[in-house]
């Protein structure tokens, strides 16, 4: 099986802005076929870092790769491998659909026999065919957002930046882009800036968490799943039971009394207690009513990412 080919990487970027590290030593890299979340607090270095990436920002320090050309020697052909669609795509709205992508064709420098072409094939993959001639300023914010990210393909970049892609859209809207990316990520590598959790667990292969300019996450999004798993269950009893027989069970490293019938059992991954619970509430004739695992959502995790580092800090 031949590896996916790398197509940006990242390597100890830096910026600052005066004595405050707008982004620290962050390294990533992104495979052909792949979807990369990229998810931080307001401030947290994201912009700057998307801004760095899209040769619009200088790093102080650091090196980017874009399909094998460094950034900052050869930025124009650099820049002729990425696609970027800002939170705001960059639209002229007293164009047609049509006239505005045949600007962006000549723009990114598709030779005049292939322009027709290059924006057909943008027209069909985005669902923009019946609205390619009406004026951009009258379609929907949907459909202005698709003629941004048909802008940021047009020219089969190896790698797409979206800011926000979905933002401010409508839930149909918001599906419909989601699939798009999707379709996209078939051809491109795609990276993703979003605050939408659910979208990072809907399209991303792997999930970079940033704050205050660190990485602090940068691994697949299985292994951020994994931390998502339950670590606890709440267990009911009818009556009261002697908080102790709960501590004793095998893998249980804490037991939180929530009222008078019910617990709170930690315990550590390895070692889920349920089996062991449940043969001993059966053994001892512990009147068991409920038996509820804990699950933890994305948010949990990213929050609790966030505090571990400031609490480090």
């Amino acid at each position: 099986m031949i590896d996916p080919i790398l197509l940006l990487e990242a390597k100890e970027l830096s910026r600052f802005f005066g004595d405050t590290a707008a982004v620290n030593n962050v390294s990533f890299n992104i495979k052909q076929g792949e979807v990369l979340g990229f998810l931080g607090p307001n401030g947290a270095g994201k912009s700057t870092t998307m801004r760095m990436l899209t040769g619009n920002l200088a790093p102080d320090n650091g090196q980017i790769i874009i399909n094998g050309i460094d950034l900052l020697d050869n930025p124009k052909q650099a820049k002729a491998c990425i696609g970027y669609l800002p939170e705001t795509p960059p639209l002229y709205k007293e164009h047609t659909v049509t006239e505005f992508l045949q600007f962006c064709a000549r723009l990114n420098g598709i030779a005049k026999k292939q322009q027709k072409t290059a924006v057909d094939n943008v027209i069909e993959r985005c669902g923009l065919a019946d609205v390619s001639k009406r004026l951009i300023a009258n379609l929907s914010k949907g459909f202005q957002q698709r003629v941004g990210i048909a802008q940021a393909i047009i020219h089969s970049p190896a790698v797409v930046i979206l800011d926000e892609p979905t933002s401010g859209l409508d839930p149909i809207q918001i599906r419909e882009i989601r699939q798009l990316i999707r379709d996209i990520a078939n051809e491109h590598s795609v990276i993703l800036s979003t605050h939408i959790l659910p979208e990072v667990q809907m399209l991303c292969d792997r999930v970079q968490i940033i704050s205050k300019g660190q990485l602090l996450f940068n691994d697949s999004l299985q292994k951020l799943t994994e931390q998502m798993q339950s670590t606890a269950i709440v267990v009911g009893f009818s009556q009261s039971i002697g908080q102790q027989s709960l501590t004793s069970l095998p893998g249980v490293i804490d037991v939180e009394k929530m009222d008078s019938h019910r617990y709170r059992v930690a315990y550590l991954p390895e070692q889920n207690p349920t089996q062991a619970l449940l043969k001993s509430a059966v053994e001892n004739n512990w009147p068991l009513t409920s038996l509820i695992p804990e699950q933890h959502s994305l948010e949990d995790v990213f929050m609790k990412i966030i505090r571990e580092e400031d609490a480090h800090a």
